[in-house]
């Protein structure tokens, strides 16, 4: 659950009821509250790009979603459903830390009704196909799920519609916010995992793998589709190894009766000259593995470039991860190893 240290209201919010109970609630738990003239922010201290990143971490908006035109969200969904932008997490690979740059506030939004609107016009122009939002492209929604309950609207809206799909992706753990609403099996749960090492190192502010995995199986529980996505794969030092504890470790806690409603998306670490330079200003200190030369340079489906692992270490990895997922879960699905 995310405890802000300041809420900021955007002038238009306050003509939602959402809002003004939010307002209220948090000033009743003495958090700072501040009302803007405009929807312009600020308010948010920081001398330099380091404590402007943490400050902004640590800062909830509260807003209303003005363009309800969705952006695409290829390949694994059609749209993105915009509940949330940000994440209170410091991951310092994270590619929000350039998508957001010197804004890497947690934005949510009160009008919920007017975007599950929009959502449903989406899904009645494609008539008879089924149509996937994604609620987790540019955030991580659950964290501020126990004020918004954005998520579990989410949820109920699509358990309703025949041609219409939910997905989100989480680090996070108080699942209980959204666990007993019914979803009808529209709604598919994914859980970024990682090792217990890189968690420490680089996913700051994040709970631990096992947390994580006990999450999901709650989850699982009540009949969410659900997914691991294990990312980033960093093929450095003794990887198999961890990675293959923490894929025991995921193996020894979810029922085996499962395995074939599970699925499994795998990423190699990489990162582009502009990300690299964003981390190094937000984390000067980090051992991220950047180094251009161990790399491979590719030019990416929008148009940048990306520094990838050489095709030999990506055919380790992806000779590992199948052969593994394989063995400790038969019958469950990996959607791709890159």
């Amino acid at each position: 659950m995310f405890i802000p240290n300041r809420v900021i209201f955007e002038n238009d919010s306050f003509r939602y009821a959402k809002a003004i109970e939010l307002f209220d609630y948090f000033r009743s738990k003495g958090i700072e509250v501040v009302k803007l003239n405009s929807d312009r922010v600020q308010g948010i201290p920081g001398k330099d790009p380091g404590e402007k990143y943490a400050e902004g971490k640590r800062t909830l908006v509260i807003g209303v979603r003005k363009t309800l035109k969705f952006q695409t969200c290829k390949p694994s969904a059609h749209y993105q459903l915009p509940l949330v932008t940000g994440c209170m997490g410091q991951c310092e690979y994270c590619y929000l830390n350039t998508q957001l740059g010197d804004k890497p506030y947690v934005r949510t939004y009160v009008n919920v009704n007017e975007i599950l609107g929009q959502a449903e016009k989406y899904i009645k122009e494609r008539k008879e196909e089924i149509t996937i939002f994604e609620g987790a492209a540019t955030s991580d929604p659950l964290p501020v799920e126990p004020y918004t309950k954005g998520l579990s609207q989410s949820i109920d809206f699509f358990a309703h519609q025949d041609n219409g799909r939910f997905r989100f992706v989480t680090k996070y753990i108080n699942v209980e916010d959204f666990l007993d609403v019914e979803h009808g099996g529209h709604t598919s749960v994914r859980f970024s995992l990682n090792t217990d090492h890189v968690i420490r190192t680089y996913e700051h502010h994040t709970p631990s793998a096992q947390k994580r995995i006990e999450a999901a199986r709650k989850v699982i529980g009540k009949g969410y589709q659900t997914g691991f996505i294990i990312a980033p794969v960093f093929l450095d030092g003794d990887w198999e190894k961890e990675y293959g504890a923490l894929l025991l470790m995921l193996r020894e806690n979810i029922p085996d009766t499962y395995f074939q409603d599970i699925s499994f998306e795998i990423i190699s670490h990489r990162f582009t000259a502009k990300a690299k330079n964003r981390i190094l200003q937000v984390f000067p200190e980090t051992a991220l593995p950047m180094n251009e030369d161990e790399r491979s340079f590719k030019y990416g489906q929008f148009g940048y470039g990306k520094y990838i692992y050489d095709k030999e270490r990506i055919s380790a990895m992806k000779d590992f991860f199948q052969s593994t997922i394989e063995k400790y879960f038969p019958g469950s699905n990996i959607l791709y190893i890159i």
